[in-house]
């Protein structure tokens, strides 16, 4: 029997034994969809665990069909038949990945702890594969002679790399240690974030009384209505957690006392000592990983993440962003002076406190610059900001987009687009989903439930890019509008799935975004320049009602309060970078207290009391459940990036086709298949330098 035989009747047999039929679970077959993408109206939940355990028994037999191959181990029979096995496997874990974060409930949370530890085992059973480890090793021993391209040549390095440093090299004890480490992080990632949801939608500020609605704006008081009549609440008004809530009803209300409790209720989560505390899951964590990072014969933890960025080790990362902290901490402390004078002036004698600074540097910014983010809301609606993304997208990239009802949807708030070329050609699929709902992560985010390669014809198969938002609802009376940070989430989003979208690379592993942590935020966050280019924001910022384009004098105003309130923006990012490598710098299993760390790390860093680090130890899921450990200093890295990158729009035009082509080619098109570096210096001509990032800051 060949081996592909074999594969559908072992997928068969695992999956439903042998009185049912394969076309039951969608996933186990190819989808019969437009592009390939999920078939979301046929998955259901049962569907899952049985495709995960064919998915790994296809997988194993692909593995074996590598070992026993009696040739000498090439580029082609090992590495490159790597690459293309488990396909089913990769599938299922797309759609459960995507899932779980965008429309998730308690039984695919559970189907996620039953199969995060078997995909943990399967994937140390391969890397720790000593037969398999040969022929890997072999091949990149003797890369050189195989006449391969300069991305061949950067797979064959990602392979090998991948198998050392997931313990090829270990003794059988030590691999044992680390297969039982692996299993252990891999559930606890997932109780981490499931904590922080939970305890986030646990939290409902609800309001009867008209009084204690003062200072809030009509449109703030609107959503939150809406929100109660939806939550079964007619008649009160309803704040929660979520961003498009909390911030406006911090910005506004004059009431004190609820700011006070919306603001402790939003920086305690995972930290209320009930059934959702993350304290001991983060223990856990950090102590797995530097019991990880021993074996392998790293320092600490950081050393171990680090080597495959750009930054390399922790120290430019600490001098980086402890130079910025410096920075921040000088504005801030005069900010908050400034606000300390604004209370007094009031008539009050309080000190100032995190929960009143949005109230206060919204009142100031209104005295200041004249301009009110309610009003700035008005031009703002989600609709026209996305018109001017896809327009941005069309005169960089010759990218046009087409909304598509054809296609399955994974919820009914979501939306799909079909991505094409000025030739018609498809780039790619992008599903959207801007609103907060019970069931989705907080933030934002891009993913894809299928990247781009070139299959083993060569012919190019077009991703399946998602982007997934928080942003303000619309309500009963207005469509919805956005803050201008919104938008500017919008556009950073965007970037990701520009890179996803526009990807061109012959391999799965090393396209759209599979670049170091701290070079994937460029192509995100040079597009957030662009919406706030008045040349730009008069294309797409139309008064909701009049049609209006936004005014100069508007313009002007935001572009004057752009570097308002920096001191706190930078304090505030910088300390919770800070924190994460001072974590992930311990050099012990025994972990700290995490009040007294954060303490201590305050202290260090010079954090003042009257702010918060952006993300507390107890609901960071930035690096305890979402990849950036010893990460969150990328956003500071690639900001260097961006503001230098952009620098070269600037030197010529804001869509000149000769610069946008060679960022195209240099960087979004080429996923992983480089040297960072050298693919930014291909675009840029030179190495960034920090003075174009330094005059954006203005400190």
């Amino acid at each position: 029997m060949n081996i592909k035989n074999l594969l559908a009747m072992l997928a068969l047999t695992v999956a439903f034994g042998c009185t049912q039929k394969v076309d039951k679970n969608p996933f186990l077959s190819e989808y019969n969809t437009p592009y390939q993408v999920p078939p979301f109206n046929e998955i259901k939940n049962e569907h899952y665990i049985p495709a995960y355990e064919a998915g790994i028994q296809e997988h194993k037999l692909e593995i074996e069909q590598i070992i026993t191959n009696t040739e000498e181990p090439t580029f082609a029979n090992t590495i490159e038949a790597l690459e293309f096995a488990g396909k089913t496997l990769q599938k299922v874990r797309a759609v459960l990945s995507n899932l779980r974060s965008s429309a998730t409930n308690d039984e695919l949370q559970e189907i996620a702890r039953v199969t995060s530890p078997m995909v943990s085992n399967h994937y140390d059973e391969i890397y720790m594969n000593p037969e398999l480890f040969a022929r890997v090793k072999s091949v990149y021993e003797n890369k050189d002679s195989f006449g391969l391209n300069t991305e061949q040549l950067k797979l064959v390095e990602n392979t090998y790399k991948q198998f050392v440093r997931g313990g090829a090299n270990l003794n059988d004890e030590d691999k044992e240690k680390m297969k039982q480490i692996n299993s252990e992080l891999s559930l606890l990632s997932i109780s981490f974030r499931e904590n922080v949801n939970k305890d986030n939608d646990s939290f409902q500020l609800i309001i009867d009384n008209e009084s204690d609605l003062e200072g809030l704006p009509q449109s703030v008081r609107d959503a939150a209505a809406l929100l109660a009549k939806q939550n079964n609440n007619d008649g009160k008004w309803l704040f929660t957690l979520d961003n498009p809530s909390r911030l406006p009803f911090l910005q506004y209300s004059s009431k004190r006392e609820l700011r006070e409790k919306v603001y402790k209720a939003y920086v305690k989560r995972g930290d209320n000592d009930n059934e959702y505390d993350n304290k001991e899951n983060i223990k856990k964590i950090l102590s797995l990983r530097y019991q990880k990072a021993q074996l392998l014969g790293y320092k600490n933890h950081a050393e171990y993440v680090l080597e495959e960025r750009m930054a390399k080790s922790p120290e430019p990362i600490f001098e980086l962003c402890n130079e910025l902290m410096n920075r921040g901490t000088i504005a801030a402390k005069n900010e908050a002076a400034e606000m300390q004078k604004q209370i007094k002036a009031e008539g009050n004698n309080f000190k100032l406190e995190p929960w009143d600074w949005w109230y206060y540097a919204e009142k100031i910014r209104k005295q200041k610059f004249d301009i009110d983010e309610d009003q700035l809301r008005t031009y703002f609606s989600l609709e026209n900001a996305l018109n001017g993304v896809f327009s941005v997208s069309n005169k960089l990239y010759d990218l046009n987009f087409k909304q598509r009802d054809d296609i399955p949807l994974y919820h009914a708030d979501a939306r799909v687009y079909e991505v094409t070329d000025n030739d018609n050609q498809t780039i790619g699929i992008l599903y959207m989903d801007f609103h907060p709902r019970k069931g989705k992560n907080g933030g934002a985010w891009m993913s894809s439930f299928s990247k781009q390669y070139n299959n083993k014809k060569g012919e190019r198969v077009p991703p399946v890019i998602t982007v997934v938002c928080n942003f303000s609802k619309p309500t009963e009376n207005t469509p919805a509008l956005l803050s201008f940070d919104e938008v500017s989430t919008l556009f950073h989003e965007f970037g990701h799935a520009l890179h996803g979208l526009l990807s061109r690379c012959q391999y799965y592993s090393l396209s759209g975004t599979a670049t170091p942590r701290d070079f994937v935020e460029l192509p995100s966050q040079i597009m957030e320049n662009w919406a706030a280019e008045p040349e730009v924001m008069k294309t797409y910022a139309f008064h909701y009602e009049t049609g209006e384009v936004i005014p100069d004098e508007l313009i002007e105003k935001l572009e004057a309060s752009a570097k308002f309130n920096q001191g706190f923006v930078v304090s505030e990012f910088q300390a919770a970078a800070l924190l994460d490598m001072y974590w992930h710098t311990l050099e012990t299993e025994e972990i700290p207290d995490i009040y007294e760390f954060e303490a201590q790390i305050r202290s260090k860093t010079g954090l003042i009391s009257e702010i918060e680090y952006r993300y507390r130890s107890t609901y960071f899921n930035h690096i305890f459940a979402g990849g950036y450990s010893a990460g969150y200093y990328s956003y500071t890295w690639a900001e260097i990036l961006d503001a230098d990158a952009f620098q070269a729009f600037k030197e010529t035009s804001l869509f000149d086709k000769e610069t946008a082509n060679k960022f195209r080619t240099n960087i979004l098109e080429r996923g992983g298949t480089e040297d960072a570096m050298d693919m930014y210096v291909k675009f840029r001509g030179r190495k960034p330098t920090t003075d174009a990032l330094m005059q954006r800051k203005g400190i």
